[in-house]
């Protein structure tokens, strides 16, 4: 991860959601407008996410994004977590990745996942009818996809002899996503960076970060020269680096509070029943005004359970720097889905600015 001392160690991870009644252009001008916020507060990161088939979501294709945000900031590393591996062709993965850092170098990551990002017959689609044993192929998807990026392939590779190109002297930093114990695992035993996903599995998510530090495994692979060294960066390294992503709001307007914990629990609701279309705002300040939340937050849906960490910005900076001790992570990943993109930003400044005060 990142060693620079004048970032924070916080990243955004962006959804780019589509709020109501407005436009996919709209909506992504609005995602360039998020990350240029979070650069200009100190964040480390800013990435975005991939997912299908969604009328309130405009992340399909997330190499694109990251190309128009990098072309738009300045500083702020940008990535995607992830790219859902399973989709693409790692050939052609290792070529988009190579482009962005050949157009934007030193400021790329690459997150991957092993899920689909979609429902079953997307991923049917994007994979155009095959088969795949996602629990079998991953990892030699990863091994190909690395193989692409700089460390190449053994003698007699049948694909020994290709080039992903541009060829470019760096790599993207690279991470393993997971929401279950697959990633940690799988990254630990790998030597790669984990990122986990508390906002989906907040039971797991210390524990299995804790883990992943205990069981690293060191991958270093010895270069015969120089030479050697620069034709092919290796992906692995020596020492464990996470970070995890949380559900996180900050507001000093209770109201504001209760509307975004209501838009993430209508969310989920709506995802349960097949609807994907953007939330109306009347129906999110119907539903947090309702007892019907009242009720759902008393019995753990939002904040009680740990999913969320809402509140002022010195209270969800105090419960952040308690998350990142007891699970041992590097950064911390803050998602925050919301109808109303000025709070977004404003919730992201005012963290940043208590996270300093804190220090």
């Amino acid at each position: 991860m990142s060693t620079d001392d004048t970032t924070l160690p916080l990243a955004v991870l962006d959804f780019v959601g589509i709020e109501h009644g407005e436009s996919a252009h709209d909506a992504l001008e609005g995602a360039i407008g998020i990350a240029q916020a979070v650069e200009a507060a100190g964040f480390r990161r800013y990435w975005v996410s991939e997912h299908h088939n969604m009328h309130s979501l405009a992340c399909s294709a997330p190499e694109l994004l990251i190309a128009a945000v990098a072309g738009r900031t300045q500083r702020i590393r940008v990535g995607a977590a992830g790219i859902m591996l399973p989709n693409h062709a790692p050939f052609k993965v290792a070529e988009l990745f190579r482009t962005l850092m050949a157009l934007h170098p030193g400021r790329i990551d690459l997150a991957l996942g092993r899920a689909p990002g979609t429902d079953p017959l997307t991923a049917h689609v994007l994979r155009r009818g095959a088969q795949v044993d996602v629990s079998a192929d991953f990892p030699g998807q990863v091994a190909e996809l690395f193989a692409f990026l700089g460390e190449g392939f053994p003698p007699g590779h049948p694909y020994a002899a290709l080039v992903a190109a541009p060829v470019v002297d760096e790599r993207p930093q690279t991470f393993m996503l997971g929401s279950s114990e697959y990633g940690p695992r799988f990254a630990a035993a790998n030597g790669l960076s984990a990122v986990f996903a508390h906002h989906m599995s907040p039971e797991l998510a210390v524990p299995v970060l804790r883990e992943y530090r205990r069981t690293f495994r060191r991958r270093v692979v010895e270069p015969e020269d120089d030479a050697a060294a620069a034709a092919a960066p290796v992906i692995g390294q020596a020492e464990p680096r996470s970070a995890m992503s949380v559900l996180t709001f900050a507001s000093d307007d209770p109201g504001a509070v209760l509307e975004f914990e209501a838009a993430w629990a209508l969310t989920m609701t709506n995802l349960a029943r097949g609807i994907r279309e953007p939330l109306r705002p009347e129906e999110v300040r119907t539903y947090a005004a309702s007892d019907d939340f009242a009720i759902a937050r008393r019995a753990g849906l939002s904040t009680s359970d740990g999913r969320m960490v809402t509140g002022t910005a010195d209270q969800v900076v105090a419960r952040l720097r308690e998350l990142k001790a007891d699970a041992e992570v590097d950064e911390l990943v803050l998602v925050t889905p919301s109808l109303d993109r000025g709070r977004r930003a404003a919730s992201f400044a005012a963290v940043a600015d208590a996270w300093r005060r804190s220090a």
